[in-house]
């Protein structure tokens, strides 16, 4: 098994607690409509429930990208070309790296993940699978330029972000995140990102809040982990998980509704919510094409090929950081 050890880059404070988490939930429960960032629900139990939801039946955008990665290798191969380290963006379980691995004939692998346990699992379950290969993963931050190991600065980089967590980010932010994956990767760099597409508004419901329940518990999961690491008393009982499709900015929208008035304490600060109250936890953007490309090309990405699942739910676009120029 060829491997490094784990690079941590995480700002952790002298309670052990990421600074950027205990940052972004006082500021966001401090806010008129109280929102949390989605990147927070990643800890490790997160991330665990999220692979469950990807084996939902609702859940189609799993299944979707994996029959992409399945069918498409010979034309990745060919766009791509081989010698390049792979850079996973949130790589989870990285249960479709493999599909992508296999096809592109890769110089290494470099997962980011902000679990650090997940991430090292799932890093040692890859490089079991792929003897040969060097994996460097790298607990840190992702939404920020990540310094990558020293084994890979030299190498040509591919971006692989996939699952449309992009769609996660409303649309500044997603631009700010694929400016810095750019700085990240550097200049020729290319990237594979995952997109979900505009569809009926039922398949996407459904989707987000499945009928066993278990997107809500990744949602209350959040309220919990908020509790556990931010001295928080929220009444997670008190709390239900609520989905709903806003139309004109395209996503599906997630929130933690108050059942009744609440008041709680996180990190010494107080904070109460009336009856019907929300926090909103996660957007998940949906695209067309056109709106797809105008989003990367103002990341500093220019798109170079799409591809759609059989139904035409998905779609992963591969794109390359050329050299910026300020008209055509």
């Amino acid at each position: 098994m060829t491997k490094t050890a784990s690079i941590r880059l995480v700002d952790l404070d002298e309670d052990g607690v990421d600074r950027a988490f205990r940052a972004d939930v006082l500021a966001g429960l401090s806010q008129q409509q109280k929102a949390v960032p989605a990147r927070w629900f990643y800890d490790d139990a997160g991330s665990q429930l999220f692979e469950d939801i990807t084996k939902l039946p609702e859940y189609y955008p799993t299944r979707a990208e994996k029959q992409i990665l399945s069918s498409r290798g010979e034309e990745f191969a060919k766009l791509i070309g081989p010698g390049r380290a792979v850079v996973e963006f949130g790589s989870g379980s990285s249960v479709k790296t493999p599909l992508l691995l296999e096809a592109i004939d890769p110089a290494a692998y470099v997962p980011l993940d902000i679990a650090g346990d997940f991430l090292r699992a799932a890093a040692a379950d890859l490089s079991a699978k792929f003897p040969g290969l060097p994996v460097h993963p790298v607990e840190a931050d992702f939404t920020k330029r990540v310094v990558l190991p020293p084994e890979v600065r030299d190498t040509p980089k591919l971006g692989f972000f996939p699952g449309s967590t992009i769609g996660n980010m409303v649309p500044w932010t997603a631009a700010d995140l694929l400016r810095s994956m750019r700085e990240t990767l550097g200049e020729g760099a290319m990237l594979l990102i995952g997109m979900d597409l505009v569809k009926s508004k039922d398949m996407l419901i459904a989707a987000y809040d499945d009928a066993a329940g278990v997107t809500a518990e990744f949602n209350l999961n959040l309220a919990r982990r908020i509790n556990r690491e931010l001295d928080g008393s929220i009444p997670v009982e008190k709390l239900r998980h609520k989905a709903v499709w806003n139309d004109v900015f395209s996503r599906i929208e997630m929130h933690l509704e108050a059942m009744e008035d609440i008041a709680f304490t996180v990190s010494g600060r107080r904070f109460a919510m009336a009856k019907g109250e929300t926090i909103h936890t996660e957007n998940s953007h949906k695209f067309r094409r056109r709106s797809g490309n105008l989003l990367l090309q103002a990341g500093g990405w220019t798109p170079v090929k799409r591809w759609l699942d059989k139904q035409r739910r998905f779609s992963l676009i591969l794109a390359e950081a050329q050299v910026q120029r300020m008209a055509p």
